[in-house]
């Protein structure tokens, strides 16, 4: 781990904020890093054309770790605006992070599910595709962990034996990917019992600005989640985004859920998510 995400962890951990610190200047530490005689697994990628979501159509990249014998099934975990994440030259490069961490022994075997999310094809020359990502994402509703129930993992399932259980998978996303990952371990708590933010949008794009409030009344669900934010994110007619996840941060502790909050310096960005992925990630999956 480096210096600064260190101190970070530790500033965060007794509620400071590291103002004396140059704003987002968070670097990837060993575990982001290829390493030598590290066993490097294999990515499979497929486009998915969906029914929960008609007419849209999306690239899914799956990652098998090097240590899966054909045989026996193994945990997951689904990642938002999957390419961002699977690729190797981004700030999270979780793929890379997946090999040091199982070959570590850190996190368990498990395969890594890259979906990005839905466009519709345009229908006349000279239009654009059109994204239907905030619709799929930012929507407080079961809809996308249906979409993944009942289409995404059957199809991964092809490639790779997973465990079912909600204990074996997680999610994670980042911006309305991060509040994605929550709503579906919300709805399907069966399915999903870990959560990873990353500058999540618990704002009002659609409705996301009311979970601080549900969380504190709503029977407690069997959810372990990780939250990361930046003090300097987004402010604009949607909310404040610092706000929102410090609201998300003190109602789930409230309610004693299995939390942990991290709050950066950043803006809206994925440097310091991608710093701390490592922890966050053996936080998340320690068992």
């Amino acid at each position: 781990m480096t210096t600064k995400v260190y101190r970070w962890f530790m500033l965060a951990a007794l509620g400071f904020c590291g103002s004396a610190m140059a704003i987002d200047d968070y670097v990837l530490g060993p575990d982001s890093q290829r390493k030598e005689g590290v066993p490097k697994g294999k990515v499979e990628k497929f486009t998915h054309k969906s029914e929960v979501f008609p007419g849209t159509e999306r690239e899914v990249l799956v990652y098998i770790p090097a240590q899966y014998d054909g045989t026996n099934p193994i945990a997951s975990m689904v990642f938002q605006d999957g390419s961002s994440y699977a690729g190797e030259k981004g700030p999270f490069r979780t793929t890379i992070v997946f090999d040091n961490l199982i070959h570590e022994k850190k996190i368990p075997v498990m395969a890594g599910i890259f979906i990005n999310p839905g466009s519709v094809k345009a229908q006349k020359a000279g239009e654009k595709d059109r994204s239907n990502r905030s619709f799929e994402y930012d929507s407080r509703s079961a809809q996308y962990v249906t979409f993944l129930e009942k289409e995404i993992f059957p199809e991964v399932q092809k490639r790779v034996s997973l465990k079912n259980d909600a204990a074996s998978r997680g999610i994670c996303g980042i911006s309305s990917g991060g509040i994605c990952a929550f709503t579906a371990a919300w709805e399907r708590p069966d399915m999903f019992s870990k959560v990873l933010s990353h500058i999540g949008s618990f704002t009002n794009i659609r409705g996301g600005d009311a979970y601080p409030g549900i969380l504190r009344k709503a029977p407690k669900k069997p959810i372990r989640i990780f939250l990361q934010e930046g003090s300097n994110d987004l402010d604009n007619e949607h909310g404040n985004w610092p706000l929102a996840n410090r609201s998300m941060d003190a109602a789930l502790r409230f309610r004693k859920y299995d939390s942990r909050y991290v709050e950066g310096d950043g803006p809206h960005s994925g440097k310091h998510g991608g710093a701390i992925l490592p922890e966050s990630l053996i936080w998340l999956w320690r068992e």
